[in-house]
């Protein structure tokens, strides 16, 4: 699959994630579940996000996963997060062309410290990654003048 952005049709009930960073951007597109509480995300893996061997490069996953996981705290929190500690158990290699799903557990929420983590699955079911993470909660402070 060429790296044709605009050729893509996420699956039904998914539509763009509103990026927020530069980062996110070069490394999309992704997508994201429109239905309110759905918290899976997506993406199909392009040229772009593969290694030498022509298959989905781990950093991507991780990147794709630390992401989808952050989504999954702020849907529970409403607050924003930083990533203290991501583990990733990668379990089958992803060509190109593949939709990689991730679909998060509930979090668990300990205060400020928040656990949680997602089954990462190609369309068919099959997975291929399992992350965890704990984040930590950030509290807004005044912007400076």
């Amino acid at each position: 699959m060429a790296d044709n952005d605009s050729a893509l049709v996420p699956p039904e009930g998914f539509g763009p994630t509103n990026s927020r960073g530069a980062f996110t951007l070069h490394n999309g597109p992704t997508y994201r579940a429109i239905a309110e509480g759905d918290v899976r995300s997506g993406f199909y893996v392009l040229d772009r996000h593969c290694n030498g061997m022509g298959f989905l490069h781990g950093g991507m996953m991780s990147a794709f996963a630390d992401s989808s996981l952050a989504w999954a705290v702020w849907n529970a929190t409403r607050q924003l997060s930083v990533t203290l500690k991501l583990t990733l158990e990668y379990l089958d290699i992803v060509r190109v062309g593949a939709w990689v799903e991730a679909r998060p557990l509930p979090p668990l929420v300990d205060d400020q410290i928040v656990h949680v983590q997602t089954p990462l699955v190609t369309a068919s079911g099959r997975r291929v990654a399992q992350a965890d993470g704990v984040f930590q909660l950030m509290k807004r402070r005044p912007k400076a003048n």
